[in-house]
């Protein structure tokens, strides 16, 4: 039976999907299942709870929690990794802070811009230790990777490792989110009231599910790009076949001007759909801090709420202790997805057959435009030789400019911290589209430098 290993277990995210999902497979019965967190409390919680989901669904799994991965990696033939270097919200919130002070004001500051080089920053030491150890212990296995920057995460691991990555994202669920809301009438959807859009809301989220949930049997939805910066190439009806594109570049320009602004005048500008919504699009765009014209006002983006995420946070962890307790009941956690990580594991584990509306691998060529090598997200196929690229073509040449940008900053930005190198990072700054001037690109790496120097010694060397 298979071996499965999950880094960052504690999450309270990972445990009501992943974990209940893996458990509920079919497939999966009387597997190895690892559970690793350095959050002994947090841990202990999962632990509770994936013993609880394999008594009373009769998973036949045997379960095990540890503190340090390297106590669980022997022999494993997948380590899905959902790390975080926390605490999330707070750091989050000054990686967008500390630009403010040189005139920088971030669109999102998550994946890209100055935050998404710091972000990802945090995060190479600890990865980056997984993987070598992975090395040694279970060379073969696949590292599924969740954690943001989904690319440059992704990137880090496939050039200064010898481990096999995928990166797994819901985002392509939002592309189908927006379609949905344009084509309606066409496909039947009904459109709950108080659905505004895509954005990070938590009070839009079950909105936005409803949407989605409706448009996935009916659409056929085929993207290419980056992660968080995707583009839809093709969009069918699955019932009849229909190219339903011509009529989304007409329907979509019919709905009000504030559902989703930005994309509106990205899809009229360029001429594809872009996926991501608002919210991530805004993070890979040059047009999106000038403090004169504030397009963010503009086009109403819309900040990360970090302090009702936080709270969000603990609420679901409580919950989720509640339910190892026996004090809740678990059949939410009949409907969880873990976001592509069973099908991955199934598939090739198992030689089966599936096909995954987006994935996040190397480019050897699926995206013919895109340098090689560099991470990229299209649709693949799964069996048990491994995990296969849909191949797209080219993206428009205007499109592939601006993911290559991306890509640049991503790899440099890798670069720059795996080597402790200054002038990488400086200049992964310097390219970033989020940055205006050279000065300010200085003042604001060497306060992240400083900030943060305990994640990041090796820049004192």
């Amino acid at each position: 039976m298979t071996t499965i290993t999950v880094i960052g277990a504690g999450s309270a995210s990972f445990g009501e999907n992943t974990l209940s999902a893996i458990l509920r497979s079919k497939k999966l019965k009387n597997s190895t299942l690892q559970l690793v967190d350095r959050n002994a409390q947090s841990l202990d919680i999962v632990h509770r709870l994936a013993k609880r989901l394999n008594k009373e669904w009769d998973s036949k799994f045997n379960i095990t929690a540890h503190t340090h991965h390297k106590d669980a990696l022997t022999d494993t033939n997948f380590v899905v990794s959902a790390i975080e270097v926390g605490p999330r919200e707070e750091l989050w919130k000054s990686d967008f802070e500390i630009p403010l002070k040189y005139g920088v004001r971030q669109p999102y500051a998550e994946n890209g811009g100055p935050g998404g080089f710091i972000h990802a920053a945090r995060n190479v030491k600890p990865v980056l230790e997984i993987v070598h150890d992975m090395q040694q212990a279970c060379p073969d296995a696949w590292f599924i990777n969740f954690t943001n920057p989904m690319v440059r995460i992704c990137d880090l691991v496939n050039r200064h490792s010898k481990i096999k990555v995928v990166g797994l994202c819901h985002q392509i669920y939002s592309g189908y989110g927006m379609v949905a809301v344009a084509l309606a009438k066409e496909l039947g959807i009904q459109i709950p009231d108080g659905l505004e859009g895509m954005h990070a809301d938590v009070i839009q989220h079950p909105l936005q599910h409803e949407v989605m949930r409706q448009a996935v049997p009916l659409l056929d939805i085929r993207a290419a790009g980056t992660n968080h910066f995707s583009w839809i190439i093709s969009v069918h009806d699955k019932r009849t076949g229909e190219d339903l594109y011509p009529l989304l570049r007409k329907r979509f320009f019919e709905l009000d001007d504030s559902f989703e602004p930005l994309t509106r005048r990205i899809f009229r500008n360029f001429g594809l759909f872009p996926v991501p919504g608002d919210t991530h699009l805004c993070e890979y765009l040059p047009w999106m801090s000038d403090p004169i014209t504030r397009p963010w006002e503009k086009f109403n983006i819309r900040l990360y709420d970090w302090q009702v995420m936080a709270g969000l946070r603990d609420f679901s962890l409580d919950r989720l202790n509640e339910m190892a307790n026996g004090n809740m009941t678990i059949e939410s956690l009949l409907e969880t997805d873990s976001e592509g990580a069973v099908e991955m594991i199934e598939n090739i584990a198992y030689a089966g057959s599936h096909y995954h509306l987006a994935a996040n691998l190397p480019n050897a060529g699926q995206i013919s435009n895109l340098p090689h090598g560099a991470i990229v997200e299209t649709p693949v196929h799964v069996n048990g030789a491994g995990i296969h690229p849909v191949h797209v073509g080219n993206l428009p040449e205007p499109i592939a400019e601006l993911c290559r940008r991306e890509l640049m900053t991503a790899q440099l930005g890798i670069d720059a911290v795996v080597e402790g190198n200054y002038e990488k990072a400086l200049q992964c700054l310097l390219l970033d589209p989020v940055i205006a001037d050279m000065d300010t690109a200085k003042n604001i790496l060497d306060d992240y430098l400083k900030t943060y120097k305990e994640h990041m010694p090796q820049f004192d060397k």
